[in-house]
């Protein structure tokens, strides 16, 4: 599979290293240029490009960027195309963002917004990027840590899934997208290794913390 990864980060270079392992081709960028790239380049064997360029060569995309450039965002390359969103909101770095801070909208449902066209499943955003590596088993490892995911597209999901369990990973599937509320910034499963049993209670656990949830 063609992965292609909008931002050169932690998270991101940390998911271009396990996934380069698993045989993917995978493209990082940022908008410096590849030349900025060519320490992870030569660490990990993945290619380095543009946004653009990120956007187009992934047959399945990840946006793992500061949420305050979320609107940077290549659109017309990501139409049609599974985007797996690892955007987390710390007012702190991005800048206060009213919608957020009302709890009227969450951070995968901006980028939806942003790429209308796309289908977005929120994921990445729930593991530090250190533990991406760390953590990751063969299938059927005895607790074997599992991540939460969202979206509104069944299929999309599956897919997701199936990438997230290649690369070391049980998933527990949170529902819509609006759900991701349930794994953002502290909630209880928000960065906390977990198998899926323990994951899903947490996510119910995680109701609490939405002030209108609906139990």
């Amino acid at each position: 599979m063609q992965i292609g990864i909008i931002g050169a980060g932690f998270i991101a270079r940390a998911v271009a290293a396990v996934a380069t392992r698993h045989g993917h081709d995978v493209m990082v960028s940022n908008p410096r240029g590849p030349d900025t790239l060519f320490s992870l380049v030569g660490s990990t064997g993945c290619k380095a490009g543009t946004p653009e360029q990120a956007a187009a060569f992934g047959d399945i995309a990840l946006v793992a960027i500061p949420l305050k450039a979320y609107r940077a965002v290549p659109v017309a390359h990501l139409e049609g195309k599974i985007v797996l969103d690892a955007n987390n909101y710390y007012p702190e770095r991005d800048g206060h963002i009213d919608e957020l801070d009302r709890d009227e909208i969450t951070t995968s449902e901006l980028l939806a917004r942003h790429l209308p066209n796309s289908r977005i499943v929120k994921a990445f955003n729930a593991i530090t990027a250190a533990d991406i590596e760390r953590d990751a088993r063969p299938t059927g490892s005895p607790g074997r840590r599992a991540l939460p995911i969202a979206g509104d597209d069944a299929a999309a999901k599956k897919v997701a899934a199936e990438l997230l369990d290649e690369l070391g990973y049980d998933t527990v599937d949170a529902g819509p997208l609006v759900e991701g509320r349930r794994f953002q910034k502290d909630t209880p499963a928000y960065c906390v290794p977990m198998d899926s049993e323990e994951l899903k209670r947490a996510l119910g656990d995680g109701l609490a913390k939405i002030p209108h949830a609906v139990q």
